[in-house]
C-alpha cells in the first residue's frame, strides 16, 4: 500500500483565510469536505483526494470558472517552514531550489517536481494535477515563494499546462506575469537559467546542516504517517463489518507487534482509538449524506454493535442525531 497524496495543513489554513478575505462562503466550501467553518489546524496534513470536491464547491459558490487562479492570486506568500530556511541557507538559488525539490513531500506529495536545463532555459516540470483549480492555485503559491526567495528577481518566462481549457490568456498574464500555453505535453515553469547562479546573502553552511537534519526528521515523521493510511485502508476492507478491528487484529494484518504499533502511532501523536473514531465518523457522515442506506445498515458498516452506541458516538462527533444530520444534508442539496 502506498500512501495517499497529501498536503501540508498550512495550505488549507491559508486557503480558508483567503476565502474569508475574498468574502466567499467558506463554511459551505469547507462543508463539502466535511470540515467545520473555522481555520483548520495548519499542522494536520490533508488528503489530496478531497481537492476535487473542495474546488467544485468553490466554483459553485463563487460562480467563478477561474476560482483557483483567483484564490491563488490572493494567497499570501508562503513563509516560515523548514524549506524556506533550507533555501536561505543554501549557497545560491539553484542549490536552494534543488534542496526544496528533495524535500517537496513535506509540503505536498501530490506533485513530483523536477528541474532540468535546456539551452539556458531552466524547466521546472511536474506541474500537473487532475484538478485544474487546485493546480492553478498551487502554482500561484509556488511562484510567489520563488519570487520571495530571490528577492523579487525570479520571473517565469512561460508556463505550460496539460489541461486544454483554462482562463483567458490576458488573465494568466496578469496573475502569473508571463504567457501560458494550454494543452502541452507536460506541465512546467520555464525561466532563465541564469537565476540559478544567484548567490544567497543568507548562505550559512553550519545552519544548512541543521536545517537539513530538521528536514530529514520531518520527512521521516511524514513517512510514519503512512501507517494511518494503511490502518484506514484495512478498516475499509471489511474489518469493521466483520467486527475484527481491534488493535491486535490490525497489528496482525500489518505484521507488527501490537505494542510496537501503539508506540509507532504515539510517535506521530496519534493512537489506534483516535484513528478508528475519526474513520468511523468520516464514513458515517458520508453514508448519511450521500447514500440512501438505512440507519441499521450504516450501524453495521461502521462496526457498531448497537444503535444506541452509534447514536451516542455520532452525537459526540457532530452534535446531531444521525437522522437530523441526514435530514439537514438532504434539505441542503435538494
Amino acid at each position: 500500500m502506498s500512501a495517499k497524496p497529501s498536503d501540508a495543513g498550512v495550505f488549507l489554513w491559508m486557503t480558508y483565510l483567503t476565502l474569508q478575505r475574498m468574502q466567499l462562503d467558506a463554511a459551505t466550501i469547507f462543508a463539502s469536505v466535511n470540515l467545520p467553518d473555522q481555520p483548520p489546524d495548519k499542522h494536520t496534513r490533508r488528503d489530496n483526494a478531497t481537492q476535487k470536491r473542495f474546488w467544485a464547491a468553490a466554483e459553485h459558490v463563487s460562480q467563478d470558472l477561474d476560482i483557483g487562479l483567483h484564490v491563488g492570486d490572493q494567497m499570501p506568500t508562503f513563509r516560515g517552514q523548514v524549506v524556506e530556511y533550507l533555501f536561505l541557507s543554501s549557497a545560491n538559488f539553484g542549490d536552494g531550489l534543488l534542496r526544496v525539490l528533495r524535500y517537496q513531500g513535506l509540503l505536498s506529495s501530490a506533485f513530483k517536481l523536477n528541474l532540468r536545463i535546456e539551452n539556458n532555459i531552466a524547466i521546472l516540470s511536474g506541474i500537473e494535477h487532475p484538478v485544474r483549480h487546485y493546480l492553478e492555485c498551487a502554482l500561484c503559491v509556488l511562484l510567489k515563494f520563488l519570487n520571495h526567495m530571490s528577492e523579487h528577481e525570479f520571473q517565469a518566462t512561460e508556463i505550460w499546462f496539460t489541461h486544454l481549457q483554462g482562463a483567458a490568456s490576458e488573465e494568466y498574464q496578469r496573475i502569473y506575469g508571463c504567457p501560458v500555453q494550454l494543452g502541452q505535453s507536460e506541465g512546467c515553469i520555464r525561466f532563465d537559467a541564469d537565476i540559478l547562479k544567484r548567490l544567497s546573502l543568507a548562505a550559512e553552511p553550519e545552519l544548512l546542516k541543521i536545517h537539513e537534519n530538521l528536514a530529514e526528521q520531518h520527512l521521516n515523521r511524514l513517512n510514519k504517517h503512512e501507517l494511518i493510511y494503511k490502518i484506514e485502508k484495512l478498516l475499509g476492507s471489511g474489518l469493521l463489518e466483520s467486527n475484527e478491528f481491534s488493535l491486535d487484529h490490525i497489528a496482525e494484518h500489518l505484521g507488527k507487534n501490537p505494542r510496537t504499533l501503539r508506540a509507532d502511532l504515539l510517535q506521530i501523536q496519534s493512537s489506534f482509538e483516535k484513528i478508528l473514531s475519526q474513520y468511523r465518523e468520516k464514513l458515517a457522515r458520508q453514508l448519511l449524506a450521500h447514500t440512501t442506506e438505512s440507519i441499521d445498515q450504516i450501524i453495521y458498516l461502521t462496526g457498531f454493535s448497537e444503535p444506541s452506541a452509534f447514536s451516542r458516538a455520532f452525537k459526540r462527533w457532530t452534535g446531531e442525531t444521525p437522522t437530523a444530520y441526514r435530514q439537514r444534508k438532504n434539505e441542503k442539496f435538494n
